[in-house]
């Protein structure tokens, strides 16, 4: 467990800040200047009514790194995190209306300037220290597709009911409900993020197998977080910091997963696979927004973090790892760290984003960027192909990218990598019809779907390694 445990009137600018937020609904926060009021003119007034959202875009010093000596990394790790702060902080003052449009990008610049000249110091003090980072303190607004009124979902501006509520409640009770809980949301996704999977053609391409490939497969039955082991921590990218993700993770497999966790006590810890995998599996919960009052509502890395609605338990998730399409594989080294996808790739762009959303049914239609709306009878489906290359040294990287790597088009891995078993997880959700859902994800990156991701740390006994390999290069189903 963790340690953490309608007169005209002038109004104040937060009454302001408020109004708008109405008016945008789920979608997003106007940039509207700090002076506005409700008393001016009709045209100001239009003017406002039309401004699109904004989100703060900042580079991202933990993806540029590329040594960092074990010496330097706890200190390392605590800025990054306090980076992640710095920006969810802020987004959360442009949230409110609290934010200057003068001053504020300069503030942020000044504590990004001040945190990474620690992530400098502490790297120079064992080793030269990388070029460039004191130019990445500077950030700015990004527009987004959010409109006003843009409430977001397939299509549908009405409440969803969930547990808990009565059947037949009236729904314009449910209705301003929702309105209620958008002023504590933030803001996305927007109706652009929705699509209609039927209108999808297919676009799925396998490589084909080759002479000696590893046609077999191995998976490791962990069931669906029916304990409900959440907690928005990421041990892999800000350890020893609670509430480092700002967005909150579903767990299967390793009983104790947490920002507190190391190789040793995941190694000692229980597990929810029923073959005694002791890998620790997450990924961000998926939720329907609603007016649905979750635990975590007012809660770091739910309410706090602008993630609110209630929390899909997945349907199923199948945890399963494949082989390579050319050679057969080689073990994992126990404690390896991979994560796929990029859950802040709608302010650093797409290049890492890996997540893919279909429905059953079509799953040769898959979406990096979109949500699907799936006809009825059909469920959403979640889909992390991981990398299944490793560099043949390193459990992690100092950016956790560059240990490991995709297989190219033909499912070769490239000079100076060895495949392994490649994870596949595939997570299925019943999604009531019409319901908004929306991936958690850091306040500023609006709940695009995008921003989806896997993360894995790999536990598993070296017997069980062993057992998976085996299965996999003699092309049995295990």
């Amino acid at each position: 467990m963790s340690k953490k445990d309608h007169k005209r009137s002038r109004l104040p600018n937060k009454a302001v800040a408020v109004m708008t937020a109405l008016v945008l609904g789920a979608g997003g926060v106007a940039f509207v200047a700090a002076n506005a009021s409700a008393g001016n003119s009709r045209q100001d007034s239009a003017k406002t009514e039309q401004a699109g959202a904004a989100t703060i875009a900042c580079p991202d010093v933990g993806d540029k790194l590329r040594d960092v000596p074990a010496e330097a990394k706890p200190e390392v790790d605590k800025n990054l995190a306090q980076l992640d702060a710095q920006v969810a902080d802020s987004y959360k003052q442009l949230s409110a209306g609290q934010w200057n449009k003068d001053t504020s990008l300069s503030e942020l610049q000044q504590k990004r300037s001040g945190t990474i000249a620690k992530i400098d110091d502490a790297i120079s003090q064992v080793a030269q220290p990388p070029s460039g980072l004191d130019e990445l303190s500077a950030c700015e607004m990004k527009a987004t597709d959010v409109k006003p009124g843009d409430t977001g979902g397939g299509g549908q501006d009405d409440a969803v009911a969930v547990e808990g509520q009565q059947d037949g409640q009236d729904q314009a009770v449910q209705n301003q409900a929702v309105q209620d809980q958008s002023k504590k949301q933030g803001k996305g996704p927007s109706k652009a993020d929705f699509v209609d999977i039927t209108k999808v053609r297919p676009n799925v391409v396998k490589p084909r197998a080759r002479a000696g490939a590893s046609t077999g497969s191995f998976t490791s039955k962990c069931g669906v977080n029916a304990n409900k082991h959440l907690n928005p921590d990421n041990v892999i990218v800000a350890p020893g910091v609670s509430n480092g993700a700002h967005h909150m993770h579903d767990y299967v497999g390793n009983k104790t997963t947490d920002a507190f966790s190391t190789n040793d006590s995941l190694a000692r810890a229980g597990t929810t696979c029923s073959n005694g995998d002791q890998s620790a599996y997450y990924w961000p919960v998926l939720r329907v927004q609603n007016a649905g009052q979750g635990p975590d509502v007012n809660a770091p890395g739910g309410g706090q973090d602008a993630n609110v609605g209630t929390i899909l338990q997945p349907k199923t998730a199948t945890i399963r790892f494949d082989g390579s399409a050319v050679s057969r594989v080689t073990a994992m080294p126990r404690f390896l760290r991979i994560i796929t996808g990029d859950a802040k790739a709608f302010t650093n762009g797409t290049a890492n984003a890996n997540a893919s959303w279909s429905c059953t049914g079509f799953e040769n239609r898959q979406l990096k960027d979109k949500y699907p709306i799936c006809p009825r009878g059909s469920d959403v489906v979640r889909t992390f192909t991981f990398q299944s290359c490793w560099d043949g040294k390193n459990i992690d990287s100092a950016n956790h990218r560059t240990h490991v790597a995709f297989a190219d088009r033909n499912g070769a891995c490239g000079k100076g990598f060895k495949a392994i078993p490649q994870l596949v997880e595939r997570i299925t959700y019943s999604v009531p019809q019409g319901a908004r859902i929306a991936v958690d994800s850091f306040p500023e990156q609006l709940h695009k779907p995008v921003t989806d991701h896997g993360d894995f740390v790999d536990a598993m006994s070296d017997r069980l390694m062993r057992q998976a390999v085996n299965c996999v290069n003699s092309g049995r189903r295990c």
